[in-house]
């Protein structure tokens, strides 16, 4: 009961599926708690079937994303970078109680998050200049070399950093073409879900970003051994766990990308984008 009398509307949050937002096939959900230990609401706890539906919806709008031109896909993060920006307050309140940080951290921390995604909004329409090549050969040839997205990507979003760190992994990621689907940070996933509200509601095609709520060792194993995910950043994954999930994407030459320790407000590389793209190679003959 509140000040005022009211009943408090307590929330459940769902998965953000396809551009959907369903609930757990499982009906399962869990408590989320403040920094204080306090109540926040309840979040979905996804199964491995939600984890299945997810890849077949990342693998739908793969062609889509893949085939939209680079200028293109730096708008509609561009865009998503305004979206996240005009919900400011509501991501600095989750992030002061989920990480019990004062207002102006938390508020340091969402504009980070937010020139985060304008900084990767720059470079889908450039990565292939920097990374690409014209290869002189020995022979009446041109030779090309262009970066190319793997395909589906699995993310283990970091525990820490339930913003930016979340949007340092899925930004590079979806930038070069890639769709994902991403386990958020089970300590405080409210930060994930309202972004995909933000992502539901900006120019994003559903299915480019799926992101699932729940355990990280129920997920995180079974989208690293299923056989249609292209690559796995296990940047949120604990050691043990990692290794685990290593040994099962080696099944189908998945690209992993290790765990390793993070500054998140450090300037960001192009490592992370190109993780996850593969070179194409060209020879066409020089017409006379």
């Amino acid at each position: 009961m509140g000040e005022n009398g009211r009943l408090a509307v307590r929330k459940t949050y769902k998965l953000f599926i396809g551009g959907a937002f369903p609930r757990s096939e499982s009906g399962r959900s869990y408590p989320v708690t403040s920094a204080k230990g306090e109540f926040l609401a309840n979040a979905a706890r996804a199964s491995r079937k939600d984890a299945r539906d997810a890849v077949v919806a990342a693998r739908k709008a793969f062609p889509g994303w893949s085939g939209a031109t680079p200028y293109n896909r730096g708008q509609i993060l561009y865009r998503a970078a305004e979206m996240m920006e005009g919900r400011r307050s509501q991501f600095i309140a989750e992030i002061v109680a989920a990480d019990g940080v004062s207002q102006r951290r938390a508020g340091e921390l969402v504009d980070a998050a937010v020139d985060r995604l304008v900084w990767y909004a720059g470079w889908p329409d450039k990565i292939g200049q920097v990374v690409g090549a014209a290869n002189p050969v020995a022979g009446p040839y041109f030779n090309l070399s262009t970066p190319e997205p793997c395909g589906v990507v699995a993310i283990v979003a970091p525990p820490m950093g339930p913003l930016l760190g979340l949007v340092s992994v899925i930004a590079p990621v979806i930038a070069t073409g890639n769709t994902c689907v991403v386990v958020a940070s089970e300590r405080a996933p409210l930060p994930a879900i309202t972004l995909a509200e933000v992502l539901a509601t900006s120019d994003l095609p559903g299915g480019v970003v799926n992101i699932l709520t729940g355990r990280v060792a129920e997920l995180a194993p079974w989208l690293a051994g299923h056989m249609d995910v292209n690559g796995i950043d296990l940047t949120g994954c604990p050691a043990d766990l990692a290794v685990a999930c290593e040994q099962q994407a080696a099944e189908n030459l998945k690209r992993v990308l290790r765990p390793a320790s993070e500054d998140w407000l450090a300037e960001p590389a192009l490592t992370r984008m190109t993780a996850f793209l593969e070179t194409k190679t060209v020879w066409h003959p020089i017409g006379i």
